[in-house]
Formats: structure tokens, sequence, C-alpha cells
């Protein structure tokens, strides 16, 4: 089913682990897909090949999402390709475990850079394209937003300003653009810390998601009723319980 036949979608940090499946999942329901990638280079060329075996087009671009004008010349690139923009997804994040105690400004900035601000830079230039088509943005956020990671300070404090960020502009660029968040808890992937692996067994699923889990959700987000905005959808088989 090509639930997004004739629609164009933008992932950002899509050339490796969740975000290359979200990639398959848009271009799989029909929509032409454009990616981001930072350093990633060779994956996203390796990303951008597998895409086109769904027939449809797409395109890659290298963004700093931290970056501005790095921000406004990949969206102007995706229109001037396309022509159009119905739903962006900010998936681009980083991820980093320290004691509070021994977070530096630094980091405490590097984090919210990528994680929350740069999901605001990309809404912000996406903003009239998505307006014009009555478009979607789902934000990536995580368990770790609304839960408290004792290690994982400035993580968990940048996506749970995602979480806020979301609600906030699903208000603000209402009634055009419907605003969704999709929360994953533990996901299994092949860049996964075995250390992790003892969350499984506290999962009341039993298991670790996976990144085709939260690809479905996105989907949902993007394909479902425009209606439904400001909503933060955990993907986490009850860990956040």
């Amino acid at each position: 089913m090509h639930l997004l036949s004739g629609k164009v979608v933008l992932v950002t940090g899509a050339a490796r682990r969740i975000g290359r499946t979200l990639a398959h999942a848009m271009a799989h329901a029909g929509a032409d897909v454009a990616i981001t990638y930072r350093d990633s280079d060779m994956a996203a060329q390796q990303t951008l090949r597998e895409l086109s075996d769904h027939g449809q087009r797409s395109l890659a671009l290298r963004c700093d999402v931290r970056d501005p004008v790095s921000v406004r010349e990949v969206v102007a690139g995706v229109f001037q390709e396309f022509g159009r923009l119905d739903v962006l997804i900010n998936n681009a994040g980083m991820f980093a475990t320290s004691p509070l105690e021994s977070i530096t400004v630094e980091d405490w900035d590097a984090m919210f850079e990528t994680n929350t601000r740069g999901a605001f830079l990309m809404a912000q230039a996406a903003h009239p394209h998505l307006k014009a088509s009555h478009g979607r943005i789902v934000n990536i956020g995580s368990l770790g937003g609304s839960h408290p990671w004792a290690t994982h300070g400035h993580y968990s404090a940048s996506k749970a300003a995602l979480h806020m960020l979301t609600q906030t502009m699903s208000k603000a660029f209402a009634p055009e653009i419907s605003v969704n968040c999709v929360a994953p808890g533990m996901i299994a992937n092949g860049d996964t810390d075995p250390e992790y692996g003892h969350f499984a067994a506290k999962t009341p699923m039993q298991r670790s998601g996976t990144p085709e889990e939260v690809a479905a959700a996105v989907l949902f987000f993007a394909t479902g009723p425009h209606f439904i905005t400001g909503q933060i959808l955990g993907v986490d088989g009850g860990l956040g319980l």
C-alpha cells in the first residue's frame, strides 16, 4: 500500500541505524525520500543506492543540523529537486553516557545543539513548504526524555526539551501542519552496546524493540489522521511504565 505516493519525505541523520530504516519505510510506502548525513558519506551513498530499489526518487545531502545556513541550504535543495515537501522526520541526534558531575559545558551544549536546536532549525526552515502542503513533522524523541536516566543527564534533558518543542510546535504550526513525536525505548540494532542487554529483562514485552517498530510508529504519524497532533508515542515495550 503506497500510502505516501506522490509525497516527499525528508529524514535527517538517515545514513545509518534507525534513520536508514525510517528512510526505507517511507520509500516503501511510496514517497520520494531525501536523507541527510553529516560525516557518514559512504554509508549515505549506500543507503541512497538501496532506496532506489523501491522505485521512488531519492536524494542524499550533507547537512550539519547545528548550522542554520546548512539547514536552510538542504531544505532549499530538497524543494528544488522535488518541488514540494510533505513530511519532515527529525531523526538526527547524538547519544552519550557520562556521570552528571563530569559533563562539561561543551558536552552539554553539543547535545542540545544536535538533539533540540537541530530539530528546531529544520522545522523552521521547512515550515513554509510544509504549510503549503498541509504536511507533517515527526520528531524522534526518547524514553529518556520522559524518564530521568542518571548517567545520561544531558541526553535526557535534550530529549525532554524536544518533547516540549513538539507540543509547542503542534500549537504554533496548527492547523496546517501536524507535529508529533515518537519516543523509542531500548532499540536493538547492529550498534547496540551489549551492556544495555539487561533492559530487555526489565521490559514487560521481554525484549528490546526493533528499528522497524519505530518506523511503523513514524509511518502512522506520517499517514494517519492529520487531526492527531502534539502527541508523544512511546515505542518501548512498556519499559517506561
